[in-house]
Formats: C-alpha cells, structure tokens, sequence
C-alpha cells in the first residue's frame, strides 16, 4: 500500500509543477486583455466627449458698407460708326487702293474710277468760262464807251440800255461757266474715292474692271469704327420703372453721376478688362415684349471684341447704403417673413428678422435686421441637435469658407457688389 501511494503522488506533483510554468503565460494574457480593453475604450470616451461639444457651424462677419445693385442683362455688340463706301461717280473701277481688313484714316484713297470723261467735262467747262469772259469783256467795253456818248445825246437811251444789258447777261454766262467748272471738279473727284470716316475697312465688294454708279450708287465697301463699341441691351420696364422709383424715394441712391458704370462679360463666363458706361435710356417700351432699351459705350483699344458679337452686361444702376451681402444659403424665407440665425453671446443661436434687396447672384442684399460685428450661421444647419422649442442651441462658431476656398479668417458679409457673389465673400476672408 505504501508503494501505491507513492505512485500516486507523482501525477500530483508533475501536474503543480505544469501549472507553475503556465503561470507566467496567464499573467501576459491578463495585462494583454487589460491593454486592449483601455484602447478599446478610448474610442468610445472620445466620442462621448465629442457628442457633449456644442456642434461646429461656419459663421460670416457683418460688416454693412455702400452696396451696387448689380444686373445681369442680355446684349449684343455695335460699331459706334458704320459707313457704307458708294461710287458717286459712274465709270469703271481701276484700281483697290486698301488692303482688306485693314485700318483707314478719314480721307484716305481707297479706289480708282475712270477719270478720262469727267476730265474732258472739266476742260469744256474751263473753256466755256473762257469765253463767257471774253464776251463779258466785250459787252463791258461797249457800255462803257456809250455811256458818255448818252449823255451828249450822241446816241439814242435805247442804244446804251441795250449794252448795258448785253453786259448784264454777259456777267451772268461768266458765273454760270465758273459753276460748270466747279461742278465738273466736284464729279472728276468723285472718281477717287477716299474714307468717309476713320475705322475698320472691310472686304471689298467690287474687283477691278467692275462698271460702278450706273444708275445707283454701287456699294464698294464698309467701314465700321470699333474703338468704342456701343452695347445694345433691354432691361424689363417693370424692373426699371420699379428701380426709378426707388431711386425717387431716397431708398436707393442713384449710381454714377456720370454714367453707371458697365461690365462686359464673355461668352466664356470671364470679364473683359475694360470698363463701359451707360449712355442713354429709351424713352418708349417695346409693345410686344415690355422691354425698355438701353445702350451703353465700352472701349475697345485692341480691337478684342466685334460688332455683333452676343455679351452679358453687368449693370449697376443704383446704390445701397449700409447693405450686407449675405449667401442665400443662410436665409430662410416664408411666409412669416426672411431669417437668419445669429450667434450671439455664449455662443448661443438665436432667429433674427431681416429685410432683404435684390439678389446679387448667389448673394442676398440684406437692407436691415444686421448690426456690425454681429455673426450670422451660414453653414452647418444639419449639425444642430434637435431639442423643445425655447430651449437654448450653443454652437462652436468657425469661420465659412467659400467652398473651393482655403482655410483662412473669419469672411465678412459686407459690400462687395462689384465682384462676382463667391468672390466677393471670399474676398473678405
């Protein structure tokens, strides 16, 4: 029996000397486990944290100033002087003295015609003068030399009328030969024809050997002046009568005493880098369309744009004082009226009432309800926790950023009309 026992002991002792080596092991899973459940509930802290943060919203800057009331208007270009080059003088073309699509100067020779009849009419008028003067002479010396004779009863009275008739008449054929002369100047002048007006000429539109002035002035060119240009465009006589009467009660101010000022923008979307100014209104409305129509004048030194060529017109015609330019994101519109949500003290979110303008592209003109200084949320609306009504929102004001815009200061909503919407936030930035 005692040898049985022992052989039962053996077991006992190998199995507690393999659970003191295992030991070890089961420390390093435990302190393992521990490491991994810590990680594991850092995630989580941090979110918690995170959800008791009041939310993240972008925020633009009041900062009230002279805003233009801007327009975006259809139209389309004009030479500002057009002049069609005719033959005056019938004959057949010689010679082109121009080059095509060049620039020519105001009395510049652009064609020949057949000069040889009218350079003969020229010669039979100079001769006709010649002898008009001679006959003039004569009858002169005639009336002269009766006119004492008459006196002393020499001659009869009738005599001496008669020559100082003759002398009349003779005088008269002399103005009327001269006439002749310079009338036949005028038409061998003719024969060259030369620019009306400085400008752009055109093709030609005859060749040499071509008979011209057969009856009606046969057309041979046009030159159109492209530097200025005029702008023809119609604005809505609702719009415009609306605006005058704006104007009128001192709501707005009226824009450019010397002319609004215009922007011309491409068909490409970019801005041509010329300045125009409006001339003049039309003083009646088109019956069929109610439109009113308007030109303005745009320089154009290097000949960059073309008559005829189809632009949009940026238009300011009338001025705001101390309006705000808001995104139209940050409005919200109903039949109450228009809001905003303004960040105000403890960064708490509170409705604010405002008057709004015109648009200005994606931009309200807001004309009341904002001070200077003031933060209105532009951004981040699906981000405010849902709560009673009444109950207070605290949010985490950042400045808004245009999108496509890097990260800079807070942008002002202010009076930037001349740029483009995005541009003119970003510009504040």
């Amino acid at each position: 029996m005692p040898r049985l026992n022992h052989v039962n002991h053996v077991p006992d002792r190998a199995a507690a000397a393999h659970r003191l080596a295992l030991l070890p092991l089961a420390l390093a899973a435990a302190l393992a486990l521990g490491a991994c459940g810590k990680q594991e509930g850092a995630p989580a802290a941090s979110a918690a944290a995170s959800q008791q943060r009041p939310p993240e919203v972008g925020v633009v800057t009041v900062q009230p100033g002279e805003i233009g009331l801007v327009t975006e208007l259809p139209g389309r270009l004009e030479a500002s002087r057009v002049a069609q080059v005719r033959a005056r003088a019938a004959g057949i073309v010689q010679k082109r003295l121009f080059t095509e699509g060049s620039e020519v100067k105001a009395g510049q020779k652009l064609f020949l015609i057949d000069s040889a009849p009218y350079e003969a009419t020229l010669a039979q008028a100079r001769a006709s003068v010649a002898q008009a003067e001679a006959v003039l002479g004569q009858s002169r010396a005639l009336a002269e030399r009766y006119k004492p004779l008459v006196e002393e009863n020499a001659i009869s009275r009738q005599e001496y009328d008669n020559a100082v008739a003759a002398q009349k008449t003779a005088e008269a054929n002399v103005a009327a030969a001269r006439a002749a002369v310079t009338s036949a100047s005028i038409n061998l002048g003719y024969a060259t024809v030369t620019a009306p007006i400085s400008g752009r000429i055109g093709r030609a539109l005859v060749t040499e050997g071509a008979l011209v002035g057969q009856g009606a002035a046969t057309e041979l060119a046009v030159i159109q002046q492209i530097d200025p240009l005029y702008i023809n465009f119609t604005q809505s006589a609702a719009e415009a009568l609306k605006l005058r009467a704006d104007v009128a009660s001192g709501k707005y101010q009226q824009a450019g005493k010397g002319g609004a000022q215009v922007s011309v923008l491409l068909e490409d979307g970019s801005e041509y880098g010329q300045k125009g100014r409006l001339l003049f209104s039309d003083l009646t409305v088109d019956a069929t369309s109610g439109q009113v129509t308007l030109r303005a004048e745009v320089p154009n030194p290097g000949h960059t744009l073309l008559p005829g060529l189809y632009v949009r017109v940026r238009l300011e015609q009338a001025q705001v004082q101390g309006g705000v330019l808001l995104p139209q994101q940050a409005v919200t519109r109903s039949s109450r009226g228009d809001t905003v949500m303004v960040v105000g003290e403890g960064n708490r979110l509170a409705p604010r009432v405002i008057r709004l303008g015109p648009a200005q592209g994606s931009n309200w003109v807001v004309t009341e309800g904002l001070q200077a200084g003031e933060k209105v949320m532009v951004d981040g609306f699906q981000k405010l926790p849902r709560g009673k009504p009444g109950d207070p929102i605290l949010v985490t004001p950042v400045p808004w950023q245009t999108p496509g815009q890097p990260a800079a200061a807070a942008p002002t909503a202010s009076a930037n009309a001349n740029a483009s919407p995005s541009a003119a936030a970003a510009a504040q930035q």
